[in-house]
């Protein structure tokens, strides 16, 4: 705005007026004027930032930690048996796809389908644990929300084992599948037992990456929901990366029929993937999303005047 000062006399009294010039600048000229109803359809299609996911995701979280351990168990003991469904679904396509060759691209869109009941029924499954819960924790740091959490993961973690260990028992002992495709199963479930130690615990990180990947989009995608946790859960099958929860159902069929022992479970497969899922979850996804929420929110409170530098 550009002002003059003009010098006047009224009732013998001089006083100092400004004159505005008419205003027309750059952005005035180029951008039109938005009714409500448009400013509106602005805000919905404009994307969330990254405050809100993270607050959306904590909340979440906090809502998770408040519950009772018996609705955790429960909950978490159906994520366990849902879970089975991705080894149903992918021996059914391993025996009914005729072409080798093209068989790994798409036996492994069977894996997509025990998330897509634990997430779209709203189960807890551990890997979601990772990021949900952590986010409180990293906002409140305290004695208090650390026992929450390790009460959480502990309850959810101990059911969905058991949950995947009863529909391994029921898909090994029973004749609700005829031959053909139980031995379907073995060859998926072998590729969930491969490498050492180390080479599991990578397995596991990206396994716990994606996944956890998965939970900080979800809040974002509005509609499409369905469609991240196919193409997030299809990459990690056909990856061969190592879910604790999906290749526990896998591994403990394989014990169930007796092909390997429990040792070889805890030792090769349970431990190493868990702590690969955990780095992943924690430490990539949660930690550092977290430390960018931070580090806006703390610009935005000193360009308000009141952040610290």
């Amino acid at each position: 705005m550009v002002m003059k000062r003009l010098n006047r006399k009224q009732n013998g009294t001089e006083y100092t007026e400004p004159e505005q010039e008419p205003q027309l600048t750059e952005r005035s000229a180029v951008v039109p004027e938005l009714s409500s109803t448009e400013r509106r359809d602005v805000v919905k299609r404009a994307r969330p930032s990254a405050i809100v996911v993270h607050e959306t995701v904590r909340e979440e979280g906090e809502r998770e930690l408040r519950r009772s351990p018996f609705a955790l168990a429960m909950s978490a003991l159906a994520a366990g048996l849902s879970m089975g469904f991705s080894l149903i679904a992918q021996g059914l396509l391993h025996t009914y796809i005729p072409i080798p060759a093209w068989r790994p691209l798409l036996e492994n869109l069977g894996y997509s389908l025990g998330f897509l009941i634990v997430v779209l029924g709203r189960q807890q499954l551990f890997t979601e644990n990772t990021i949900t819960v952590i986010l409180p924790l990293l906002a409140h740091p305290d004695r208090r929300t650390f026992m929450r959490v390790a009460r959480l993961w502990g309850i959810v973690f101990v059911a969905n084992i058991v949950g995947a260990f009863i529909i391994a028992f029921i898909l090994a002992h029973t004749t609700i599948f005829p031959p053909t495709i139980q031995q379907a199963f073995v060859a998926v479930a072998s590729h969930s037992l491969r490498g050492d130690f180390g080479f599991t615990v990578m397995r596991g990180i990206f396994a716990g990456w994606l996944i956890a990947l998965m939970v900080w989009l979800l809040p974002a995608t509005d509609g499409a929901k369905m469609n991240i946790i196919i193409i997030i859960t299809y990459i990690v099958a056909l990856g061969g990366f190592a879910h604790i929860i999906a290749g526990s159902v896998d591994v403990l069929y394989l014990v169930n029929i007796g092909a390997i022992s429990w040792l070889t479970y805890l030792f090769g497969f349970m431990l190493p993937t868990l702590t690969g899922n955990v780095i992943g979850g924690c430490s990539l996804v949660a930690v550092l999303n977290f430390a960018q929420v931070a580090g806006e929110k703390l610009g935005n409170e000193g360009e308000n005047g009141n952040g610290k530098f």
